[in-house]
């Protein structure tokens, strides 16, 4: 993630499972959430329905990165902006940070 992002000049965070990422998240309110579904703890699912249910990050955007491609539909049902199948190209992640960084300062 680092490769893909860390040439835009952004700062990262990073929490080793669910909780800790959600306390993570409230402590640095970030512009961005890069979410793995498989974490120890607590689910990447339900790290993501829970903030999605605070106020605070419902306009965060969310990409969910996975090695189980087949649980796209359900990160976006679950307030996903995107999803990203592992193994990904850092291109891939690179381009969808920037899409949902940029639709997010479109006004409404």
């Amino acid at each position: 993630m680092r490769l893909a992002l860390g040439e835009e000049g952004y700062r990262f965070f990073e929490a080793p499972d669910g909780p800790s990422g959600l306390a993570l998240a409230w402590r640095t309110h970030p512009d961005l959430i890069v979410l793995d579904l498989m974490l120890p703890g607590q689910s990447g699912l339900d790290v993501l329905r829970e903030l999605r249910r605070a106020r605070e990050f419902a306009g965060t955007p969310v990409i969910v990165i996975s090695a189980w491609s087949h649980s796209d539909e359900e990160a976006i049902d679950a307030g996903a902006d995107r999803f990203v199948a592992k193994p990904f190209d850092p291109d891939e992640l690179r381009d969808a940070a920037l899409a949902v960084l940029e639709d997010d300062r479109v006004p409404e």
